[in-house]
């Protein structure tokens, strides 16, 4: 149902591309070389966001094959067995042996969505998704688990690392950062529940690393939308050393470290992945 997402062989192929073209390097020496002013031409950091177990078991031996460094954002509140919202969806419609769901008594926005192929369940799966997203999320949570309700299907327990596998990351050497602990929309939130999600998701990586953390990522990442000017003060206040957003473009020195740049380049081909990687860098 995800034809877009990269899997192993493109993401492989993509490392070698990056490893040839770029001088890569861990996130947190180069938030430092940014304000230095020592980064080096075609600087340039990976990152991953939420915490899938698939990150460990697929994506962090490619990564040390090509001996590039990476950083892992983890949501703390889905490790050892947890599910995301969205994933309760996506899942959900995945698994069920239903011909339809009808989910309109569920929210307005909502209605009665075929599940005779793969289309037709991305198509469903989109939809309420998109309707979910921008809930509170004590709602939101209710919502999705009427889905997989409705669905005939239990959320599975897999899909997220394990505090073992964060241990084994940083054992390889790669980075793991703070993304909160229920992955919410800072915006929406009050300032308490925003500080408490920003502190807490860090106090329990750094309980299940026995390190410091000091970088972190604003869940979905879009400012003014997905995080304020507020939260990113929180994080400022929380003593963090640099912060992520989604917004595309290049970071610079006069870019706020709080909220670096990320930009996540789609095409198959070496020449439309590295055209797109130019085209990226007159963005920032």
């Amino acid at each position: 149902m995800f034809p877009e997402e990269v899997d192993a062989v493109r993401f492989d192929r993509i490392c070698s591309w990056l490893r040839e073209w770029f001088n890569v390097l861990p996130l947190a020496e180069a938030a430092l070389r940014l304000g230095e002013g020592t980064l080096p031409t075609r600087a340039l950091a990976l990152t991953f966001d939420d915490g899938y177990a698939d990150n460990r078991s697929v994506a962090a031996p490619i990564l040390r094959r090509h001996g590039l460094p990476c950083t892992f954002f983890v949501s703390t509140g889905f490790i050892d067995g947890g599910c995301m919202w969205n994933d309760i969806v996506i899942e959900a419609i995945r698994a069920t042996r239903l011909p339809s769901l009808e989910l309109g008594h569920l929210h307005p926005g909502l209605g009665n969505f075929a599940m005779a192929g793969a289309r037709e369940r991305r198509q469903a799966i989109d939809r309420i998704i998109a309707v979910a997203k921008y809930l509170e999320p004590g709602r939101r949570q209710e919502l999705v688990h009427a889905v997989a309700k409705a669905a005939e299907a239990l959320p599975p327990t897999h899909l997220m690392m394990t505090s073992q596998q964060l241990r084994e990351l940083r054992a390889l050497g790669l980075e793991v950062g703070a993304h909160t602990v229920s992955h919410p929309i800072l915006a929406g939130l009050a300032d308490d529940e925003a500080r408490r999600e920003i502190v807490e998701g860090r106090r329990q990586l750094e309980d299940v690393l026995g390190e410091r953390v000091g970088l972190f990522a604003y869940p979905n990442g879009k400012p003014g939308e997905d995080y304020s000017a507020r939260s990113v003060a929180l994080v400022r206040e929380a003593g963090f050393d640099a912060a992520v957003s989604t917004v595309w473009g290049v970071s610079t020195s006069a870019t706020d470290r709080f909220q670096l740049k990320r930009f996540t380049p789609w095409d198959r081909s070496r020449l439309r992945f590295g055209v797109r990687m130019l085209r990226n860098m007159g963005v920032g």
